[in-house]
């Protein structure tokens, strides 16, 4: 699979372009690497020429072209007819990676002893791994270290190569942890690098003003060494290192656009399985991402799942790339649109660093139990602010930078000015276009592999309006959303103070308004914890979250938190259950719109005794604070009395006693078992006393 630029200029002659590929043939990739590597330095200047070489089995024509063009040294290079800016970019990368020198010459790498090594490749497509041999020059001293990994300069051919010339061989970077780790986290490191090379495919498919790639990562075993250790390997690749954004909510002040809308744009494409973040590189080629899921296990300690998520949202405002390709904003309150970039600002330099899981819970300590905080008119606040906001903002100069402190763009990309909102941008041409992923027959079976592996999930907006929306029409009323436990998440973050500008460790600046403002809205997603902390909230009960914060007591508030009680009971929790069944029965914390029903009452009942949650381990029991037995006794008393909407039943009320005292012999609880047997013959006896009155 390869696609030709042929150039006007017969002096080029025909130049043959590969795409990335997982092909065995070595000498393709590399040839390949180099010339992208440089089309893809934006800040090369477009200046530079070079004098024009007359090359061997020339035509007549093209030597005079030749001897024509030799004087003019120094004119620029334009758009020929027919010939497209990117194919002149491509000839002028290709033309300049053929004279450019080595930057590792003065280090003489191509003395040192030669190795042979087993390279290790994997195909993100295929879930598969192959094996090859290749013959590698490495230096002992490491060049440079980061947290966890060290460095080393390395030059590579393949056993195939016949030149044996190692002055030109490709430059590569090995990468070793400097700590101890297991011999599959290195394999770990390559998977997760190669599915986010898949979702920059992805991204490219999509034709954002400009194109991003991820380097390819191979590891290579060092069969000769003690042990067989194993190193990372990239291409080397000449430029200024940026780090754009972490795995923990950093991003960086300049706030390039490419970056943060290629991240925002997995989380949606992906349906809000993932998020791929840690960007950074050498302008948009990029290495070392990280990639967050909820409910798996992948991508090593860095991914932290809905937390991570939530930390990248927090520091993310949608910029015009992210209009132009029709992604929706992510709901943030009116406080953190507001401060966002004093936060970005003020933001700690540790949180740059890549973060581990249990590292990004050191926050600030809660509040003391004793200060309780009063977010009534927060709540008041949100209910009558949340439509506008929910429907989204739109983006002014404090909600991202202005388009001159953006990267310049590539001469043949539109400006994103210029594209408006909500509508995707289409290049004029695809054919124009130099994407790995042109629908070639292969390039169609890549896209296959990308939905199977994608799950075949549609993409779903950030956005909670839509959200709802999409979860009404699929008929969803909880569990299954993983915005809302983003939501969740990021109110949670704002409650141990994660959010507070700058060093001061002072609780009285905590946001409590953006808290209760995701906390609500991750409720409204059916996030089950959050739609318990929302009602228990809103009734005055403990929690455990948001424990600190306080609600006037009133008939409006109270019917919110049965609203919500009810939402949270019918979503499984056997408390909620039970609080409704109490209600129903009593009337007690009913609130004002609805009326005593033994009937619901029972229900409910019915619904706890069938529900047991409990740990793997056992510590919890959710039926400690409401055995089963007694409320099997409650249900028997209402069908023993009958009355609000509920018959009188007693033989049902004596089945149930004795289902009682039969659960209470198995906790041990003999007295009580005693009692509901003796209240199951009474119930008994009632039942042939009616039958001796009906028929007398």
């Amino acid at each position: 699979m390869s696609h030709s630029i042929s150039s006007n200029d017969d002096e080029f002659g025909d130049i043959v372009l590969f795409p990335l590929t997982f092909s065995d043939d070595e000498e393709e990739q590399e040839d390949l690497t180099e010339s992208s590597n440089d089309a893809s330095d934006e800040r090369e200047s477009e200046n530079e020429v070079e004098e024009i070489k007359p090359k061997a089995h020339m035509t007549l024509r093209q030597r005079r072209l030749s001897k024509s063009y030799a004087p003019l040294a120094n004119l620029k290079l334009k758009v020929k007819p027919g010939q497209s800016r990117a194919q002149n970019h491509w000839i002028m990368a290709i033309k300049k990676a053929r004279d450019l020198s080595d930057p590792w010459a003065s280090f003489h790498i191509e003395d040192i002893k030669t190795e042979f090594c087993i390279r290790h490749r994997y195909n993100p497509h295929k879930k598969t791994w192959t094996k090859d041999e290749v013959q590698v020059k490495m230096m002992k001293k490491p060049f440079n270290r980061g947290a966890m990994r060290q460095c080393f300069r390395l030059k590579k051919i393949s056993t195939f190569s016949r030149s044996g010339d190692w002055s030109h061989a490709q430059n590569y970077v090995a990468k070793r942890y400097i700590e101890k780790v297991d011999r599959d986290v290195y394999f770990q490191d390559v998977r997760l690098q190669m599915d986010a090379k898949v979702w920059g495919e992805e991204y490219n498919r999509h034709n954002p003003p400009k194109k991003v790639d991820i380097f390819q990562m191979y590891i290579l075993e060092f069969k000769d060494r003690p042990g067989e250790p194993l190193y990372h390997l990239e291409h080397f690749i000449e430029g200024e290192y940026i780090k754009y954004n972490s795995n923990s909510g950093f991003v960086d002040e300049n706030l390039r656009y490419t970056p943060q809308a290629f991240s925002h744009f997995t989380f949606e494409r992906s349906a809000h399985n993932l998020i791929v973040v840690d960007i950074q590189g050498v302008g948009d080629l990029y290495t070392d991402p990280q990639i967050h899921t909820v409910g798996s296990c992948e991508y090593g300690d860095g991914n932290l799942g809905a937390k991570g998520m939530a930390l990248f949202f927090h520091s993310h405002i949608c910029n015009d790339i992210c209009n132009s390709l029709n992604l929706t904003e992510f709901d943030l309150s009116p406080r953190e649109i507001a401060t966002h970039k004093d936060f970005l600002r003020a933001q700690r330099k540790s949180i740059m660093q890549t973060k581990v899981r249990g590292e990004i819970e050191q926050c600030l300590s809660l509040s003391p139990s004793s200060e309780k905080i009063d977010i009534t008119r927060f709540l008041d606040h949100q209910r009558t602010c949340s439509t506008g906001v929910s429907d989204g903002h739109t983006p002014t100069d404090l909600d991202s930078p202005s388009m001159d402190d953006e990267e310049p763009m590539s001469v043949d990309s539109p400006s994103p000015s210029g594209v408006p909102y909500g509508v995707r941008f289409r290049s004029p041409s695809d054919t124009d276009s130099q994407s790995s992923m042109t629908k070639e027959p292969d390039d169609q079976e890549e896209e296959e592999a990308f939905n199977r592996m994608a799950g075949s999930q549609n993409a779903r907006p950030s956005c909670v309006a839509l959200e709802k929306d999409f979860r009404k029409l699929m008929n969803h009323k909880i569990g299954d959303s993983i915005l809302g436990k983003v939501h969740h998440e990021m109110a949670k973050y704002h409650e141990v103070g994660r959010f507070v500008l700058g060093d001061s460790k002072d609780e009285k600046l905590i946001d409590w308004e953006s808290a209760i403002f995701h906390e609500e809205h991750a409720a409204e997603l059916g996030e089950l914890e959050a739609m318990v902390t929302m009602a228990k909230l809103y009734l005055g009960q403990d929690r455990e979250v948001l424990v600190n914060c306080v609600v006037e007591p009133s008939d409006e508030h109270t019917n919110r938190g049965v609203d919500f009680m009810v939402e949270a009971a019918e979503a499984g929790d056997r408390g909620a259950m039970v609080y409704m069944g109490r209600a129903f029965e009593t009337g007690d914390g009913l609130g004002t719109l609805r009326s005593v029903s033994w009937e619901d009452a029972v229900y409910w009942y019915e619904q706890a005794v069938k529900t047991h949650d409990n740990d793997e381990g056992g510590q919890f029991d959710c039926t400690i604070n409401d055995p089963s037995y007694t409320l099997m006794a409650k249900q028997a008393e209402m069908y023993r009395q009958g009355g609000h909407g509920l018959d009188k039943d007693p033989q049902r009320a004596g089945d149930l006693y004795n289902e009682a005292a039969e659960a209470a012999m198995e906790a041990m609880k003999g007295r009580l078992a005693n009692k509901y047997f003796a209240l199951a013959e009474e119930a008994y006896g009632e039942m042939e006393e009616e039958e001796v009155e009906t028929t007398g």
